[in-house]
């Protein structure tokens, strides 16, 4: 029985090729409506049923796998493998730093003659390509998850907060945590919650494009984020991305302010109602605030992991059905986060069963499915009748950092009172006492 197992085939396509006894990397002849293609067998990605196979061209050809089609393995094939490069030597005068690696792009390589990804390379590997840190820090490595971003969960955020204070409390300068961009966001925000009074800086960094493409932006993320992760005057969560589509530039984004933008650029991340923390250039790390907490190594952390998994987001539109918000409560939800229009609004006719939420003990908190501006309930009619139901304003906080916050409070606490008390309390910098006006919203320059 050949080896097919993660290679993306399922159906007919896996029947033929289990059938023909062929293994991702082996050479093979598929014989389509009497035309044949020869070529490497390669992993398939996404839906579909095809046979993709690598030609000696080096195109890739798909051919569809139907029950007319001949497979036949032609020869055994060079397997995909991944050498790690060596480690460069490490000065001991240098800052020191852990990255550890939770998976994502930015640990990701792609074996170019098969065509196979490597999902999570060590961060051992992450750094032995990137021989630039050799300068920078002191670097150990550790590997913490290897799956994608999208399947993490508050059991791996609470996994993962527990490991950095561990770090943190054996004496390390900073923390570099290598992750997916998809979900980082929700990740640093969970952090921030976390892993209260920082002696160091905790920096989370991910790439948009894998770190052997020519594209690629994860090494100088890395840098930038190992370098502010050493020596940044600051001890805060935060986030480090390019600040634009060139490599002129790496900014950190503070953990609870921070949002995805894009899908697929390389400054997709950007601070929404406040500025970034730091900036590194040119590997010199300039402050683009005043407003955050110092480095201090003699500061004791404060490690508050739990998270509550039984939180709900709803997003209100026009013509939503309030049995949707019924729904939560009678699945046993203790916490819904109502993703509100304008100054903080849902419709009249969920007014119902938000009070009957209420009433059956469920934290209701309201963010704005704006991005920027806050969230003021005492403007209309409609705002002041959810704040007499019970709801809570979750400020200029955007709704992926108050679902986390709300899941975070509910890690805390059981007692109402007390978690309307964390939720207005400002703990990792998530809201702003007035939320000014910005004119420099998304401004994207055209990728080259």
């Amino acid at each position: 029985m050949s080896e097919l197992k993660n290679s993306g085939y399922k159906g007919e396509a896996l029947r033929l090729l289990k059938q023909a006894n062929c293994s991702v990397g082996d050479i093979i002849k598929v014989t389509s409506k009497s035309k044949t293609y020869e070529g490497i067998l390669i992993p398939r990605f996404g839906e579909g049923t095809d046979i993709i196979v690598k030609m000696k061209s080096g195109y890739n050809v798909g051919i569809k796998a139907t029950a007319d089609v001949k497979v036949e393995r032609v020869g055994e094939g060079t397997k995909p493998t991944f050498a790690s490069p060596p480690i460069p030597k490490q000065n001991p005068n240098l800052p020191h730093v852990v990255i550890m690696s939770t998976g994502g792009t930015i640990a990701s390589r792609v074996d170019y003659r098969t065509g196979a990804v490597r999902s999570a390379i060590s961060a051992s590997d992450l750094y032995g390509v990137v021989p630039e840190l050799g300068d920078i820090a002191k670097v150990d490595t550790e590997i913490v998850f290897s799956i994608y971003s999208e399947n993490l969960t508050q059991q791996d955020w609470t996994h993962l907060a527990k490991k950095v204070a561990e770090r943190i409390e054996q004496g390390v300068d900073g923390v570099v945590v290598a992750h997916g961009t998809d979900t980082m966001a929700y990740t640093s925000a969970a952090l921030s919650f976390a892993l209260q009074n920082l002696p160091v800086p905790v920096i989370l960094v991910g790439a948009q494009r894998s770190s052997d493409r020519p594209s690629s932006d994860a090494a100088t993320n890395l840098i930038g984020a190992v370098k502010a992760a050493g020596e940044a005057p600051f001890a805060e969560v935060g986030l480090a991305m390019h600040e634009t589509v060139s490599d002129d530039a790496i900014v950190v984004h503070r953990g609870t302010k921070v949002r995805k933008c894009h899908t697929s650029r390389r400054d997709t991340f950007k601070s929404i109602n406040g500025t970034p923390i730091a900036k590194v250039r040119n590997l010199k790390v300039t402050m683009q605030t005043d407003q955050f907490q110092r480095r201090d190594p003699q500061r004791k952390l404060v490690l508050k992991p739990d998270f509550c998994e039984k939180v709900a987001l709803v997003k209100f539109y026009p013509g939503l059905d309030p049995s949707v918000i019924d729904f939560h409560v009678q699945r046993g939800a203790r916490g819904i986060l109502l993703e509100g229009s304008g100054l903080g609004h849902v419709s009249k006719f969920c007014f119902d069963a938000i009070k009957n939420a209420v009433a059956r003990g469920v934290m209701v908190a309201l963010a704005s499915q704006c991005i920027w501006g806050r969230v003021n309930m005492n403007v209309y009619d409609t705002g002041r009748d959810l704040l007499s139901l019970g709801v809570v304003p979750m400020e200029d906080m955007f709704p992926e950092t108050a679902l986390v916050k709300l899941m975070w409070t509910l890690g805390q606490t059981d007692d109402p009172q007390e978690a309307i008390k964390l939720l207005k309390t400002n703990i990792a910098g998530e809201f702003s006492p007035r939320t000014l006006p910005q004119e420099k919203h998304l401004q994207y320059e055209e990728e080259p």
